[in-house]
This record gives structure tokens, C-alpha cells and sequence, in this order.
């Protein structure tokens, strides 16, 4: 006899019923299924007896051995979970991180770095800093680690020197982050024989097509599905929710997609759905009536009536997930010339495959753009914020810098985020982000600024050394003034400079006198000087 996790008494084989010998008399049986899962029987003695004599009639079995099991339905209920198991195992799941372009959106933030950005000819991706103390790749990998998924290769063009750094130094073994049997790897693009390989990234599906011989290797012959994803997005996603609904549904390729409102629903690629989530088509960016042509019923997906009636569009997230085969097949035969997922491959698919969206109703920001990236780092600061880095369960992980706390005299804070390892002093830091090892000295004034911080510390004898020769030390001198700014790192700011593009002005190149001007945001560049008494 066992009893089964609902509470369940099942008798084995040792313990069958016989017509002549069994527990409940010569050739009777009781004809009820007793449960006790439900608590019918919750705390009372049983009492065979009253089992014996139930109202149930007899059943005469004359010379005929009875077979009693009461674990049939147990047996279904466990291969029902070894199946959803299966369809949420990471083990047979692969993320392709990538992003396109050189950085042109991001400029001049991309200048020395790699970073994920629009679909042109070079394909790269970085490590630009983003909450204080994170990089941008942080985001994909956190979800991946937090998903289960361990393998992981990331794809990477030129100026990758920085993020091969960051990641060796974030997510190999020795950092606390397990991996197992898998492997996070960078792969860059190489040039191979043959007046195809003389070639560079094209697009982010050039990308994965020049490297598709990795899914056939033997460490992927367990890979069923290729997730495909974007490194310049910030939001916090179970990709193994997002593997299990694609897999359930059938789905050749399944989109995640983002709800949308009319105010920005003009920004983004939508999708037009049938009334099962089936894409039917695309539209890139659309306006006016063709924007209006593209409202669907978003219920389908798991909306509230409420909720639909306000976002009654889809956006693509640049997230995708491909049947390994299906992906090969696009790739090699069928679309053996298209550069893009987002533009050809996908678009095209939707005619001849089962191409399925998923809904992520959550916080979702393309952070690809200065403005973006400006407006969601600030947004961190709110109360509550839209996103937050704070989440035990589900962390964000990036690279063990071992800093000391920020040391804080007589300073004003005010919804602001000071990362590890700074020194303020006598200063007000207003609706701002402070990045690792900021120095921000005395009657200093700072809004709406985001400060990414220092790749390196100067020492109080050095900062004495510069002052006295006329020079600017890292960071931003006293009595300056700043609003509506990012401070790339290494920066040295002087004293009574004030920045706040008063004019207005919101595209100027200044890269002589160590600024950029873009979407009214104010750059300060990587490692620039800008002397005291600056006006911006």
C-alpha cells in the first residue's frame, strides 16, 4: 500500500485483490473509490467494517481473480507533469545575444564602447553603463541565469574589447554564478575563405547565419529551440515562460510583444494578429490610418476589456524564439540571403510558417536611443519605480568590483540612486543617478543628471597635485551647476561650470570643446575636460 502526494491510498501488486482471500471478505468487494485528499475523512478513525457493510450491493465474483488499482489516474496526473517539465526544461534551450549597427543611436555614449543598437552593416554589442552600477548586456544574462538557461553565446563585432572584459570578469565560475554543464561565449565576427566570408555582420540574421553550424555541434544535440534576443532592452522576463507557451502552442517561431498605447504605438514594428495569436502581418512604424489599420483585439492575448480598449496594438520586442530546425532552415534554404529577423526573415515567415506572439505585459523600455536612455535611467529613481535592479529572487547580475560604500558628508539627497564607491561632499543631488566612484565636491548642484562615474580612483595627492597645477581631477568641482545632463565616465569637470543648455538646443555637435548635444540631453564625453568657468 502507498499513499500518493493528494493523499491517496493505492495498493500494489503485492497487495491485489482476490476473489477468495481479500481484505473485504470471500468474493465481495466495496465499489467505492475512497479518497482522502478532499478531508472527508480528516481526523476520524476508519472502520472497515462500516466499509464492509456499505450501502452498496454485493458484487458476486464467482472463481475470478479481482485486479484493484486505485493508482491509474495518479499515473496520468505524473506523466501530465513529466510533460510540462519537459516543456520547461532550459536544458534543450540556447540564447543568441545580439544587437546591429555601430552604435549610431547611442552616440556618443557607443564612441569606445560596443553596444546593441539599429540594424546596419555591422553588428556589435557593449557595455554601456545603466542604473549606476550595471551594463546593458546585465539585462539578457540576468534573464537567462534567472530563466535556467546556461548556454549562451553572444555575438559581437568590433570595439569588443570592454564587453569581453566585462564579461569574463561578471559571469565565469569563479564569480558565484553557476553555470553547470553550460557555457556563456562571446563570438565575434571573422572573415573566412571565399568571397562570402570576406564579408562582416550584415544584419543580426547574417549574424547567427555565419555562426549556424555551432546548433548542429554536439554540445547543442539537445537543443530543440533558439531564442533570439536583443541586448539594448531593459525589462526583467522568465524566457522560460516565454520557451513553454511557444512550445505548447505549436508555434514554428513566437514573438514576445508588448501591449501599446496610441502615443507610441507609431514608434515601434506592430503586428496584426487573428483571433487564436496568429501573426498575420507586419507594419513598420506606422501613422495615421495605415497606425489604425493595425488595431487588434488584444484580449486574446490575456488583456483585461479595460486594458484593451487602451493599448489595442502589439509591438514587437525583438525577442524571438525558433524551432532549431525551422531557424536552419530559414537561414540555409529558404531565406539564405535576408540580413534581418525583424524586417525580412520574420515578416516573410508569417506567410508560409506558424508564427505565434506572446504577450509581456510588464515593463519593457527599447533603451536604444540618447533620450531613452536618459528618460529610463531617471525613471529608476521614482517611487515606486517602473523597474527596479532590487529584486531578490530574480537578480541582475554584472561583474564583483569589491568598492567600499559611498561615503556621504553633509550632502542633500533627494530621489536619487548613489552606486558603490563614491565621495560626495556638501553637495545637492536632485531626481540624478550616480555611477560607481563619483566625486562630486563642495556647493556642487546636480538634476536630472545621470553620472555614470570612474573607471579608477585618484588618489587625494594626485587630486592636490592637478588643483595646484591649474588642472581639472576626476570628477565635478564646487559650485557647479548641472541639469539635464549625462556625464560619461572619467569625465573632469571644473569648478563654477554650469550646464544646462539653457538655449534649448537640441542637436549640436561640440566635440572639440568635449560635449554633444543630442535630443536636448547634454553629453559630456568619455574621459573629456571641461574647464572651470564653462558655461553649456
Amino acid at each position: 500500500m502507498a499513499v500518493s502526494a493528494d493523499g491517496r491510498f493505492s495498493l500494489s501488486a503485492a497487495g491485489q485483490l482476490h476473489g477468495s482471500t481479500g481484505i473485504l471478505g470471500r468474493r465481495r468487494y466495496c465499489s467505492r473509490l475512497v479518497k482522502f485528499g478532499n478531508g472527508e475523512f480528516m481526523g476520524n478513525k476508519l472502520k472497515l467494517n462500516q466499509l464492509r457493510q456499505g450501502t452498496s450491493p454485493p458484487i458476486r465474483i464467482p472463481k475470478q481473480q479481482i485486479w484493484m488499482s486505485l493508482t491509474t489516474d495518479i499515473a496520468a496526473e505524473s506523466k501530465l507533469r513529466d510533460l510540462e517539465m519537459e516543456k520547461r526544461d532550459p536544458r534543450t534551450v540556447v540564447a543568441v545575444i545580439l544587437g546591429g549597427g555601430a552604435g549610431t543611436r547611442l552616440f556618443p555614449l557607443t564612441k569606445r564602447r560596443a553596444k546593441p543598437a539599429g540594424y546596419q552593416a555591422n553588428l556589435i554589442l557593449g557595455t554601456v553603463p545603466i542604473g549606476g552600477s550595471y551594463r546593458l548586456i546585465d539585462v539578457p544574462m540576468s534573464n537567462c541565469i534567472n530563466s535556467g538557461i546556461n548556454k549562451v553565446y553572444i555575438l559581437t563585432q568590433f570595439n569588443s574589447a570592454s564587453l569581453n572584459r566585462h564579461l569574463t570578469r561578471a559571469y565565469n565560475f569563479g564569480n558565484g554564478v553557476n553555470f553547470g554543464d553550460g557555457y556563456v561565449e562571446a563570438l565575434a565576427a571573422t572573415q573566412t575563405p571565399g568571397e562570402a566570408g570576406k564579408r562582416w555582420f550584415q544584419g543580426t540574421a547574417d549574424a547567427v547565419r555565419q555562426f549556424h553550424w555551432l546548433f548542429e555541434d554536439q554540445r547543442c544535440r539537445e537543443i530543440e529551440d533558439v531564442l533570439i534576443l536583443s541586448g539594448d532592452h531593459l525589462y526583467r522576463m522568465d524566457y522560460m515562460d516565454f520557451v513553454q507557451n511557444h512550445r505548447q502552442s505549436g508555434a514554428d517561431i513566437t514573438l514576445s510583444c508588448s501591449p501599446m498605447d496610441d502615443s507610441r504605438a507609431s514608434d515601434f514594428g506592430l503586428m496584426k494578429i487573428d483571433n487564436k495569436g496568429r501573426v498575420l502581418s507586419f507594419s513598420e512604424k506606422p501613422k495615421g490610418r495605415d497606425l489604425k489599420a493595425m488595431a487588434v483585439d488584444t484580449t486574446v492575448l490575456g488583456l483585461s476589456n479595460e486594458e484593451a480598449i487602451k493599448k489595442p496594438y502589439i509591438a514587437s520586442m525583438g525577442v524571438y524564439v525558433f524551432k532549431k530546425e525551422i531557424l536552419l532552415n530559414l537561414l540555409r534554404w529558404r531565406f539564405p540571403t535576408a540580413n534581418d529577423f525583424g524586417s525580412e526573415i520574420i515578416p516573410a515567415s508569417a506567410k508560409e510558417f506558424h508564427v505565434k506572439a506572446y504577450l509581456f505585459n510588464d515593463y519593457w523600455e527599447d533603451i536604444g536611443t540618447i533620450r531613452s536612455f536618459f528618460e529610463a535611467n531617471l525613471a529608476l529613481t521614482e517611487h515606486p519605480p517602473r523597474f527596479s535592479f532590487y529584486d531578490a529572487a530574480k537578480p541582475t547580475y554584472t561583474s564583483r568590483r569589491n568598492l567600499p560604500p559611498s561615503k556621504i558628508d553633509n550632502s542633500k539627497i533627494v530621489d536619487s540612486i548613489v552606486s558603490h564607491g563614491s565621495f560626495l561632499n556638501n553637495c545637492f543631488i536632485e531626481h540624478s543617478v550616480i555611477g560607481i566612484r563619483s566625486r562630486i565636491n563642495s556647493n556642487a548642484h546636480l538634476k536630472d543628471t545621470v553620472m555614470l562615474g570612474a573607471d579608477f580612483y585618484e588618489t587625494d595627492d594626485e587630486v592636490a597635485s592637478l588643483l595646484a597645477e591649474g588642472r581639472v581631477p576626476v570628477g565635478i568641482g564646487e559650485n557647479t551647476r548641472i541639469k539635464e545632463c549625462i556625464i560619461d565616465k572619467n569625465a573632469r569637470i571644473g569648478k563654477n561650470v554650469v550646464i544646462a543648455n539653457s538655449e534649448g538646443i537640441q542637436e549640436a555637435d561640440r566635440t572639440s570643446e568635449g560635449f554633444y548635444i543630442r535630443s536636448g540631453v547634454t553629453i559630456i564625453f568619455k574621459n573629456s575636460v571641461i574647464q572651470d568657468g564653462t558655461v553649456i
